[in-house]
């Protein structure tokens, strides 16, 4: 195959998920700016979202302070933006339109329609009245153009790079959204139930009233605990199944765990890996031989890596590195098989 046509369809699969993982967290972000919250909780929920897709300064130097409507029009429709919505449909359509002939009818006319009905879409003034039905309708278009990739293309090698584009992003996505929702947590929670842990030690001492004070922070942080990861697990389609594969109450070591080594929850990094490991061998040559050990090596990691091991060596570090090496994998696979990246 062409490098050009292999750097179409990886790019054309990396732009339509990442307008599917963006639209998730930015309903997800949306639900839980409804819950009673204070004016600066609300804000740090929706600067961890620009965080998350690092475009904290860019956003700053544009509009300023931070504010869900400000927000949400420039993550969804912003053409300055290259990681709004808009951008990325556009730009999965532009790459489809590239390799039209490579690609089944079925698979063009979802990519074509799916950017006509966005435009359509925002340009209503009432675009974002319910934020979350734009949301799903984003979801629901990114499925649908996966299932028909599934269901009605050869599986060759412009299948397989369609793939690794898919689940190399996905990857990149959930590793981003662990990393800063967990520094949040631990700055939120952690810290505020220190105190409560350091008075129970004395509670031979406490009064009534003060044990009753403890009672109502541990309360409170057992609630925002609940919410937090709860909307965690739905940014990625994952409440239901942490409740089917633990069977318990919500806990961070056990989220962490879902999203990190679970092959088989489908968002998981272990199992983007799988996915991505499975597809390059698909469409190894002679030169890729390095790209392959690092994927397979890393992916090996997550096969036989343990919780209490990334949490004791610190879960922020490992993410870190996770992300560095996704990054050098996917110069690797530009080297090898699309068409070089200009430094």
């Amino acid at each position: 195959m062409l490098s050009r046509t292999a750097d179409h369809l990886y790019w054309m699969a990396r732009y339509m998920e990442r307008a599917e993982n963006t639209a998730r967290l930015l309903d997800v972000n949306y639900q839980m700016a409804l819950l009673p919250q204070s004016a600066e909780d609300a804000e740090k929920g929706w600067k961890g979202l620009l965080s998350i897709s690092e475009l904290t300064n860019d956003f700053t130097k544009r509009h300023g302070k931070v504010t869900a409507k400000s927000v949400m029009a420039y993550m969804v429709s912003d053409e300055a933006n290259g990681s709004s919505i808009r951008n990325c449909l556009m730009a999965a359509r532009e790459n489809a339109r590239a390799v039209r002939g490579t690609l089944t009818t079925e698979v063009w006319e979802t990519q074509n329609q799916t950017w006509l009905e966005f435009q359509r879409m925002v340009a209503r003034p009432d675009c974002l009245k319910d934020p979350s039905a734009v949301f799903e309708w984003v979801k629901f278009r990114s499925h649908l153009s996966r299932g028909v990739t599934v269901g009605t293309m050869l599986q060759d090698e412009a299948f397989h790079f369609l793939r690794i584009g898919s689940f190399l992003e996905r990857a990149d996505n959930t590793a981003r959204l662990l990393d800063v929702k967990f520094h949040a947590v631990e700055s939120e929670f952690f810290g505020a139930s220190s105190a409560p842990t350091q008075s129970q030690s004395q509670s031979q001492s406490q009064s009534p009233m003060q044990s009753q004070t403890v009672e109502t922070v541990e309360e409170k942080n057992f609630e925002y605990d609940f919410y937090h990861w709860s909307a965690i697990l739905r940014s990625v389609s994952g409440f239901e199944v942490y409740r089917k594969a633990y069977r318990n109450v919500i806990r961070p070591e056990k989220v962490a765990e879902l999203l990190i080594l679970r092959a088989d929850m489908p968002r998981s990094l272990a199992a983007c890996m799988h996915e991505v490991v499975a597809n390059l061998k698909m469409v190894a040559n002679e030169q890729s031989s390095d790209t392959v050990r690092r994927a397979g090596r890393l992916q090996a990691d997550l096969q036989y890596g343990r919780i209490d091991e990334i949490l004791a060596t610190g879960l922020h570090a490992y993410l870190t590195q996770f992300l560095e090496r996704v990054g050098t994998l996917g110069i690797g696979i530009s080297r090898d098989f699309l068409v070089p990246v200009k430094a």
